[in-house]
C-alpha cells in the first residue's frame, strides 16, 4: 500500500472531530432549515375585517335618468339589459369611458348585446319614448342576449329597473 492510500484509509477510519460540523456550508443549511420551520410554525396574523360594500339602493330609472351613469365625473357605470339595471362599475375598464363597451354605459344595451353590435343605431334614440321591445330579434340573438344577461347576473349587482317615462309617470301618479 502506498503512502496516499494509507493516509486516506487512516482518515476514513478516524471519527470526525466535533469542530468539523460547524463548517460554513452546514451553518447556512442550518439557517435555511430554521427559517423554513419558523415560517411554517409561526402563527398567522388575524384576518383583517372586511369592509361591507355600501348599501345598494334599488331605484327605478328611465332612459333619461340612466344616461348620466356612464362613468364620467366619478359616477358609477350602469347599463340596462332587458329592463334590469346593472352596476358594472367593477368592469369600468370595459364599460366606462374609453372602454370597448363604453357606448352601452348609461344606456339600454339589450339590442346591441343581442346583435353583437356597438353601432349607435342599436341604442334607444328617443329617451322619452317607449323602451325597445326587441322586436325583430331572432332566436340566435335572443340566446346571445340571455347569455349576456346570465353573465351580468353572476358578476354585477342589479341596482334598479329600467322603465319608459310613461310607465314611470303611471307608477308615480298618486
Amino acid at each position: 500500500m502506498d503512502y496516499v492510500q494509507h493516509r486516506m484509509t487512516e482518515q476514513a477510519a478516524k471519527p470526525p472531530a466535533s469542530g468539523d460540523f460547524f463548517t460554513p456550508l452546514n451553518i447556512v443549511l442550518l439557517g435555511v432549515v430554521a427559517y423554513t420551520c419558523y415560517t411554517i410554525l409561526r402563527p398567522s396574523p388575524p384576518p383583517k375585517p372586511m369592509r361591507d360594500p355600501p348599501p345598494t339602493v334599488f331605484r327605478t330609472y328611465t332612459p333619461r335618468t340612466l344616461l348620466p351613469f356612464n362613468g364620467e365625473d366619478g359616477l358609477p357605470v350602469f347599463l340596462a339589459v332587458r329592463g334590469r339595471v346593472f352596476d358594472v362599475s367593477r368592469g369600468r375598464n370595459f364599460y366606462g369611458p374609453g372602454g370597448p363597451y363604453s357606448n352601452f354605459a348609461g344606456r339600454d344595451a339589450s339590442r346591441g348585446l343581442a346583435c353583437g353590435s356597438f353601432d349607435e343605431d342599436m341604442l334607444t334614440k328617443d329617451l322619452d319614448g317607449p323602451l325597445d321591445t326587441l322586436e325583430g330579434l331572432g332566436p340566435d340573438e335572443m340566446e346571445s342576449l340571455q347569455g349576456w344577461e346570465e353573465r351580468f347576473n353572476e358578476k354585477y349587482d342589479v341596482v334598479g329597473e329600467l322603465v319608459s317615462v310613461a310607465q314611470f309617470n303611471e307608477r308615480n301618479k298618486a
